[in-house]
């Protein structure tokens, strides 16, 4: 009887455990690159003065566990306050809103270009970009794009309202941040033709335009608001207008023609929230006293209008 070396039994047994190992193998599954998921590269290039070779728009995605409607999920682009990021708003709404599409960016330097922030960042044109490249994903709806904006993130989200015509964006919510006299002034409103803040007298906002039709938009201010100015003045480098006004001219925009009235609202139950509502609820002001934030009146609320 022939006996086997050891050196020929020890590659046979290792042929053998290889041959084994790729039988047991999971396949590979291929990413769906048409549906749109938390680890999809949703980045948004631009340049501009600060950063003449681009930079890159940092986005942070929640998407529903449940499986997507037919016409896919609304999406929610969520607009962080100054010093803020993406990352901070997405964990903050993820639990609040469930049935939409959650887009959260982080702002250059951690602010929004309005007048004299750190940014000169066109970001604007970012919005509309992503907005762009969201037509490529089969689980969007790409007839319900809203957008919640706080504070800073509120001036972008009123500058979104004014400037942007793209009709996918339907309802807007801004959260202590009104217009400035830079944005509506003399029956008009404004978008800056270049860079803003600066000696200007309006920051830079030189361009007539006027808001599309059609879009749903809330306003919530507060009268105890430390940081923004209720009643109108100025502050953070604008002249804000009067909070009750500056929807009032909204509300123009939309369609509505009756005369302005300085109301005390509705209250919204037994809470310290009062509303102002234009065009069977189209465009609504919450007039609070939550100081720089809101209540849980004023949240609901939100929450239940940006979701309609």
């Amino acid at each position: 009887m022939k006996y086997l070396s050891p050196l020929f039994l020890a590659v046979c047994l290792s042929l053998s455990c290889s041959k084994e190992t790729t039988q047991i193998e999971e396949p590979v599954v291929p990413i769906d690159q048409n549906i749109l998921s938390a680890s999809t590269d949703l980045r948004i290039s631009k340049s501009w003065s600060q950063e003449p070779q681009g930079w890159l728009y940092p986005m942070n995605i929640g998407v529903p566990s449940q499986t997507a409607p037919s016409n896919g999920f609304p999406i929610l682009i969520l607009l962080h306050g100054n010093g803020g990021n993406g990352s901070g708003m997405l964990n903050e709404w993820k639990t609040l809103v469930t049935d939409h599409i959650l887009i959260a960016p982080s702002g250059y330097r951690k602010s929004w270009n309005i007048s004299d922030e750190a940014s000169e960042a066109p970001d604007v044109e970012m919005v509309s970009d992503l907005i762009d490249k969201l037509s490529g994903f089969e689980n969007v709806d790409l007839q319900r794009i809203r957008i919640i904006g706080y504070s800073n993130g509120a001036a972008l989200a009123n500058r979104i309202f004014i400037e942007n015509k793209n009709e996918a964006i339907d309802r807007i919510g801004s959260v202590v941040s009104q217009l400035s006299n830079a944005q509506y002034r003399d029956d008009s409103f404004y978008a800056p033709s270049g860079a803003t803040g600066g000696s200007d007298a309006y920051d830079g906002y030189d361009i007539s335009t006027y808001p599309i039709q059609g879009r749903a938009y809330l306003s919530i201010c507060n009268e105890n608001d430390p940081i923004i100015p209720y009643f109108g003045g100025a502050s953070v480098g604008v002249e804000f207008l009067p909070a009750k006004e500056a929807v009032y001219h909204i509300a123009k925009s939309q369609g509505y023609n009756e005369p302005y009235e300085d109301n005390d609202g509705i209250q919204i139950q037994n809470s310290s929230t009062y509303e102002y509502s234009y065009l069977d609820k189209q465009v609504v002001h919450l007039r609070g006293f939550a100081n720089h934030g809101m209540s849980n009146t004023a949240r609901n609320y939100l929450i239940n209008f940006i979701t309609n």
